[in-house]
C-alpha cells in the first residue's frame, strides 16, 4: 500500500503514523528476506539446544541477524557470557554509522534524546535501507512514530519466523539452513544498489565489491572493514572533488 501524500490529513496523529509504518512492512521485499533469515536463526537456536523463549528474547533484544548467530554459536561452543557479549558488541559496531546516518533524518528542534532510544535499537540494516526509501515521503514531525511502527513490524516478522524455524528445525537440513542465511547479505546488496542515487554511492558500492577480493588476500580478518573504509574514502574524495569543481 503506497504512503499518502506528505501533506495529507492521514498523517495527523502519532498513532496514524505508527500504523502507516507498521503497514509498510508489506511494501518491501526485505520483510520476506527477514522472514526467511529468521527461520534459519530459529532452526539454529533449536539445533544448539536453546529454548524457544531464549531464542525469542535474543531476537527482540539483539535484533541483528549476524550478531544473533555469533551469540548462539559462541555460547553453544562453550564460551562464557562475557566472551559472547564482547563478540556481539564488536559485530554491532558496524551498525553505529547506520544509526548516525538515520538520526538526522527524523530529528526536529523539539526532539529529545529519549525519543530516539527505540529508534536506535530498531536500526539494523533492514530499517536503515528502508528509511532512505520511506522517510522522504513522511512528514518530519511524524517520522519517529513512523519508524517505531516500521521497527515493531519488522521485529514481529522476525519473532514469528523464529518460532516457525524453531519448530521446523527437525525438517531443515544444515545446508538449507545455511543457504537461507546467505539470502540476507545478497538482499541487502541489491537493496543498497537500488537506493544508490548519488555518484559517490555508486563509486563506494562498486569499489567495495572490487577491492574485497584483494583485501581478503591479506588474511587479517578485517577484509570487509578494509575494503569498505578504502572504497568509502575514495567515494568521499570523488564527492568533494565534484562539489568544489
Amino acid at each position: 500500500m503506497p504512503l499518502p501524500p506528505i501533506d495529507s490529513p492521514k498523517w495527523q496523529g502519532a498513532f496514524r503514523a505508527f500504523a502507516w509504518g507498521m503497514s509498510s512492512i508489506f511494501s518491501t521485499i526485505l520483510s520476506l528476506v527477514l522472514f526467511v533469515t529468521y527461520i534459519g536463526i530459529g532452526a539454529l537456536a533449536h539445533g544448539t539446544h536453546f529454548s524457544l523463549a531464549w531464542a525469542l528474547l535474543s531476537t527482540a533484544l539483539v535484533w541483528a541477524g549476524p550478531a544473533q548467530i555469533i551469540l548462539i554459536s559462541t555460547l553453544a561452543s562453550g564460551a562464557t557470557i562475557v566472551q559472547s557479549a564482547i563478540a556481539v558488541t564488536v559485530s554491532a559496531i558496524r551498525l553505529f554509522p547506520m544509526v548516525v546516518a538515520v538520526m538526522p533524518m527524523m530529528r526536529t528542534p523539539q526532539t529529545k534524546r529519549r525519543h530516539l532510544i527505540l529508534v536506535a535499537h530498531f536500526t539494523a540494516v533492514t530499517l536503515w535501507v528502508e528509511c532512505y526509501r520511506f522517510l522522504p515521503q513522511v512528514p518530519r514531525e511524524r517520522r519517529i512514530a513512523f519508524v517505531h511502527g516500521l521497527g515493531c513490524g519488522l521485529i514481529s516478522v522476525g519473532l514469528c519466523a523464529t518460532v516457525i524455524g524453531y519448530f521446523l528445525a527437525a525438517n531443515l537440513s544444515q545446508t538449507f539452513a545455511s543457504a537461507i542465511l546467505l539470502l540476507t547479505p545478497l538482499a541487502f546488496l541489491f537493496s543498497t544498489a537500488r537506493n544508490s542515487k548519488e555518484l559517490a554511492d555508486g563509486v563506494a558500492l562498486v569499489l567495495g565489491l572490487v577491492l574485497y577480493p584483494f583485501a581478503a588476500q591479506i588474511n587479517s580478518g578485517l577484509d570487509i572493514l578494509l575494503s569498505g573504509v578504502v572504497a568509502g574514502s575514495i567515494a568521499y574524495g570523488v564527492h568533494r572533488f565534484r562539489v568544489h569543481a
